[in-house]
């Protein structure tokens, strides 16, 4: 382990933490605010599962400025991530090993194109049959507001993008001796029960068709992730196995 933390006191670590704050606060604003200029083109993207713009109505007055600054907000998230997960990382790089610092830092750009991957996901192959389900509902004639039907959209994308992170998870935390692939295979079944009900949670409906496609990916994600933990860990120790 490197000798950075044995000497760094309290408030080292408190300043430490603050530098890597503003960091990341200053890379989000810059972010956002470069995101204003494409976040009207980012909204009538989202709307064309649901037909466009004109199938949704804004009843209050600042509807429309909240949902612009919602979705300028969420993309200067995605495009300051890379610098997001480096700072988070920087700030507990000092307690691995050199050998282990580079496993991390090679994992940043994997973890925008698996968030990437996720949301193209959800955006493509999920957003559709969700939405004709949800308005069809019944038969009754639905026109959605504005805010409702972008926080629905933002909601899902963003945390299908997040659940797309756990095989690259399973890799850094089996690389650092936390969790091995033994250890992920014999609990596959307590895997499919939470998966099933982050499946519930994320779904934007309780239809099973929609639960199934989301449960797919994501039980497929854990099977990723038992083999790239045995890639990262190929020689648990016995007492490991026995967790």
């Amino acid at each position: 382990m490197a000798d950075e933390p044995a000497t760094m006191s309290l408030l080292d670590h408190i300043s430490e933490l603050r530098r890597r704050l503003l960091i990341s606060l200053v890379a989000l604003a810059v972010t956002s605010l470069a995101s204003f200029s494409l976040a009207g083109r980012i909204v009538e993207a989202l709307a064309k599962p649901i037909g466009g713009l004109d199938k949704l109505q804004a009843i209050e007055v600042t509807e429309t400025i909240g949902v612009f600054m919602r979705v300028s907000l969420l993309s200067g998230i995605i495009l300051a991530m890379p610098i997001l997960l480096y700072e988070a990382l920087a700030f507990i790089l000092p307690g691995l090993t050199p050998g282990e610092k580079r496993w991390v830092l090679a994992a940043i750009p994997t973890a925008s194109l698996l968030f990437v991957a996720g949301a193209a996901f959800s955006y493509f192959i999920m957003l559709p049959p969700s939405i004709d389900f949800l308005i069809s509902f019944m038969d009754v004639a639905t026109v959605p507001r504005l805010s409702d039907y972008m926080k629905f959209v933002t909601n899902l994308i963003f945390w299908i993008g997040i659940s797309f992170q756990l095989p690259l998870i399973a890799f850094l935390l089996a690389k650092v001796k936390l969790i091995n692939a033994g250890m992920l295979g014999r609990h596959w079944r307590i895997a499919v029960i939470v998966i099933s009900i982050l499946a519930a949670v994320i779904s934007p409906t309780v239809d099973p068709i929609n639960m199934a496609l989301l449960m797919l990916p994501l039980l497929i994600l854990y099977l990723l992730s038992v083999l790239l933990a045995a890639i990262a860990n190929p020689k648990p120790r016995g007492k490991d196995l026995k967790k």
